[in-house]
């Protein structure tokens, strides 16, 4: 700024200076002409008037008169125009040329060095994903990478060579050199993950490649193939969206990996690491002449997470083994499922396993369309949908742990007070009984035997008294008083895991109702019916599996952990630069003695149960756990079961759903028995995770319908 006010001011004084000179000049012209001898330039003789002689005649002198004075001041003041504009010029290009050859002499000089000069970035390789206990689940691998100069794309011999000795169409290779949507001058990717001997070629006729180069890149590896798939995600190229979504302090450009889902996505800051800097000289055209400098990469950070890869194992294959025995859904019970393992004191996810499930290094170098197309068909039950925080289902049975403790608290039910089931149930006299699952009844009951046996009538006689005593009937109580002690347990609000997208469930209320049916008003009152649904799981009440390991974790240990699946951050210099740190959500009130009620009846309703009791005693685990069935009208039934363990003092909590399984404690218990085992009792000596297969895709008609009804 003080130069550009200088350069003006000099400007001025040199244009003013020039208008002094021309004035003066013509000053002094004026001067000169004034004092200067009168020239005669004609004599005339005018006849006198009435004479006819010359002796009357007049003789006039004429000078240079008034016509040739006048034209000699107007050339002079077009003369001064000139002067004066010829001088402006002279002064301006001089200005100009000061301040471009000394005041901005330095700006200009890196104007052209900039320009001579350019930096084009490298990536740097992901920091690496280990479990619980070191175990490598993602890596990175070297991939022989080969790069192009963006000038190779004049030269259609060498096009043609790399496409012969790639075996990829010239149009592709063509296109891809031509693509500089890593920007102007960097060097544009051919081909990854070429074969060795393609790389001794290119580099042996080096001569015949000029401007092709061969460098080893490093891409995303799985070890164990799916396992634990949902919570590691995958990493591929940015779309535009996410390009213009750049987070603060960082700049994504088309080049760069990033994470798409999973840890992947939602740690990709720590894992991204610093990319080089590969500094290049550049002629007019753009084109690289030569490589000045090169600042290699910076590896990401390295994430420790809190799955046990054992169990998790263990949970993916039951799953797969469960689902599709025969390598396609259908063959098994169910289509699609889920498990999650929680270590009950610090609240880390010890198995989170979806099931069909996917291959991330599918997505290594970009997805084959034909991947693609097989997840997203119907068939294929959305793969790519991690169940265990978005898959929302009727919660069943499971919910009697909770609405049982909601009893207890309102004075609805106590140790001593008891119910006749008859198998079913129509206490708002509506005509259209309830059912309970047990059709033949199951005579009578206390709460702990309507815990254990899952009877529905005893839960739907505590409905009826939520509903007897609210605005409804006595007005004791609110009309959401149930669900606002459900809700105690975290039920329809997130648990905030360290993943995106997590689904909140649902809760319903006389609110809700009221604004889902606004368009049928006769549907949209909450009625006694709503009550008995909701205490039974069932109706609109919507969770996630692991709504359901963190709800049951405040009954096991009376406080609810926030679920976390990093444990720790390392540096490249193996430091500890992040750690994680145990959160509690909170600690529901509850009374200590209902509490103690309820975890009996739940350790009592697997020692009792027929199909569960076995599959924990197998594994020599003593548990505590309810079992769900929740009914549909459209499909097969869905089976549930969660549990704890060890019951006195509770270290790790499992549930499991399987979609159009059946029964709960058929279906679904001995999975959860299996990954309480693993967690427990260990891998055992040399045994480990194994790689785990993708799902096919494929599915065939439903082997098992569920046409028995609900068992629990």
């Amino acid at each position: 700024m003080t130069l550009a006010i200088v350069a003006a001011i000099i400007t001025a004084v040199i244009i003013i200076g020039a208008i002094s000179v021309v004035v003066l000049m013509r000053a002094r012209a004026d001067t000169e002409q004034t004092s200067a001898k009168t020239e005669i330039s004609q004599l005339d003789v005018i006849p006198g008037e009435g004479a006819a002689s010359s002796d009357a005649n007049d003789v006039v002198v004429s000078k240079g008169g008034e016509a040739a004075g006048k034209s000699t001041g107007s050339l002079s003041r077009r003369f001064l125009g000139l002067s004066v504009l010829t001088a402006g010029i002279f002064a301006t290009l001089g200005a100009k040329l000061m301040s471009m050859q000394v005041f901005d002499a330095e700006g200009y000089a890196t104007e052209a060095e900039e320009n001579l000069y350019t930096n084009v970035s490298t990536p740097a390789p992901r920091g690496v994903i280990y479990d619980k206990d070191g175990r490598e689940l993602v890596i990175n691998r070297m991939s022989q990478t080969i790069l192009a100069e963006p000038e190779v794309i004049d030269d259609p011999d060498t096009i043609k060579r790399l496409s012969v000795v790639l075996g990829i169409p010239v149009g592709i290779v063509r296109q891809r050199i031509n693509d500089a949507s890593s920007g102007a001058q960097s060097q544009r990717v051919v081909a990854s993950d070429v074969t060795l001997r393609d790389v001794s070629f290119i580099s042996e006729h080096s001569d015949a490649f000029d401007g092709v180069t061969i460098e080893a890149r490093t891409v995303r590896d799985y070890p164990y193939g799916a396992l634990a798939a949902h919570v590691l995600g995958y990493a591929g190229a940015p779309t535009d969206e996410e390009l213009k979504a750049s987070p603060e302090g960082r700049v994504i450009e088309p080049s760069d990996t990033i994470g798409k889902s999973g840890v992947e996505a939602y740690y990709d800051s720590l894992l991204s690491g610093d990319k080089g800097d590969r500094r290049v000289m550049v002629d007019a055209s753009g084109n690289v002449v030569s490589v000045v400098s090169e600042t290699p990469p910076v590896k990401g950070s390295d994430l420790y997470l809190t799955i046990d890869s054992y169990a998790q194992y263990v949970a993916d294959s039951a799953l797969a083994n469960t689902i599709a025995p025969g390598g396609d859904i259908g063959t098994g019970r169910g289509v699609a499922g889920a498990v999650v393992a929680l270590d009950a004191k610090s609240g880390g996810v010890l198995v989170m396993a979806s099931y069909p499930t996917f291959d991330p290094s599918h997505f290594t170098n970009g997805i084959p369309q034909y991947i693609w197309d097989l997840y997203n068909t119907e068939e294929s039950e959305a793969p790519l949908v991690n169940r265990a925080v978005n898959g929302q289902y009727a919660a069943a049975s499971t919910f009697k742990a909770f609405t049982s403790m909601a009893g207890l608290e309102y004075g609805f039910a106590d140790e001593e007070k008891t119910w006749v089931c008859g198998g079913s149930w129509d206490g708002f006299q509506t005509g259209s009984p309830q059912k309970c699952w047990l059709k033949t009844g199951h005579g009578t009951l206390d709460l702990h035997g309507g815990i254990v046996n899952s009877c529905d009538v005893v839960f739907y006689e505590i409905a009826k008294a939520f509903f007897d005593h609210g605005p409804e009937g006595t007005g004791e109580i609110s009309d959401t008083a149930l669900q606002d002690y459900i809700r105690r347990f975290n039920f329809g609000e997130q648990t905030g895991i360290d993943l995106n997208n997590e689904s909140a469930g649902r809760i319903p209320t006389p609110e809700w109702k009221a604004n889902q049916w606004r368009n049928v008003p006769s549907e949209a009152t909450w009625v006694g019916g709503d009550y008995t649904n909701m205490v039974i799981g069932q109706g609109d009440v919507l969770i996630t599996p692991l709504q359901l390991v963190v709800g049951y974790g405040g009954i096991a240990t009376g406080k609810l952990m926030k679920p976390h699946l990093l444990d720790k951050v390392m540096n490249t210099g193996d430091e500890v630069v992040l750690e994680a740190e145990d959160e509690v959500i909170s600690e529901p009130e509850m009374n200590p003695k209902h509490l103690s009620y309820v975890r009996e009846s739940l350790h009592d309703m697997i020692l009792q149960s027929k199909s569960a009791g076995p599959e924990f005693a197998a594994i020599g685990v003593d548990a505590a756990g309810k079992s769900g069935t929740a009914e549909h009208t459209d499909r097969p039934d869905d089976a549930w079961f969660v549990a704890y363990a060890p019951y006195d003092d509770p270290k790790y909590i499992v549930a499991c759903v399987i979609e159009q399984g059946g029964g709960g404690s058929e279906v679904a218990a001995p999975i959860v028995a299996k990954v309480m085992g693993a967690l427990v009792n260990g891998p055992g000596e040399d045994k480990g995770p194994e790689k785990v297969e993708g799902s096919s895709g494929h599915a065939v008609e439903l082997a098992y319908t569920g046409g028995g009804g609900r068992t629990d």
